[in-house]
């Protein structure tokens, strides 16, 4: 994950971020995970990945990282996100009502124990991610396209 070339901040810089990036994006996925639990949930958990990938760009330099994401990627993740919400939502329609819980409930503070507010976090997350990362890709891309100027 550490790159060599000459862009981007120093190399300590760029060691501890290689380090402490992956730390960042587990704790995100754990708040998105466990958002019914505890407070945070599937945004707070998505700004904090889409973040991590932030620290990678602004870290090791825009031309190092924003060619490797592919715009079609992003895009499908996104959309990905948005029609997992919507399904979850559609499928309470089977018992009748929207956004109607669809699975058995479990015991307290349990990891399943919350229906589908889980699986509706992990939508929220996703769509948040990419969405803030591709934002953020857009305005370097833009601030790349104006120094081209």
């Amino acid at each position: 994950m550490i790159n060599n070339s000459k862009s981007g901040m120093s190399l300590i810089v760029r060691t501890v971020t290689g380090l402490v990036v992956c730390f960042i994006m587990l704790f995100g996925i754990y708040i998105i995970l466990h958002g019914h639990l505890s407070p945070g949930g599937g945004f707070a958990g998505g700004v904090m990945v889409a973040l991590s990938f932030v620290l990678l760009v602004l870290v090791f330099g825009k031309d190092a990282n924003a060619t490797r994401i592919s715009k079609n990627l992003a895009s499908n993740l996104d959309s990905i996100g948005a029609l997992m919400f919507l399904g979850i939502a559609l499928l309470g329609f089977a018992q009748g009502a929207f956004f109607r819980n669809i699975l058995g409930k479990g015991s307290h503070f349990d990891l399943f124990s919350a229906g589908t507010i889980p699986l509706s976090n992990i939508a929220i997350g996703l769509k948040v991610a990419v969405g803030l990362f591709a934002i953020f890709l857009a305005l370097v891309i833009l601030e790349k396209f104006k120094e081209g100027q």
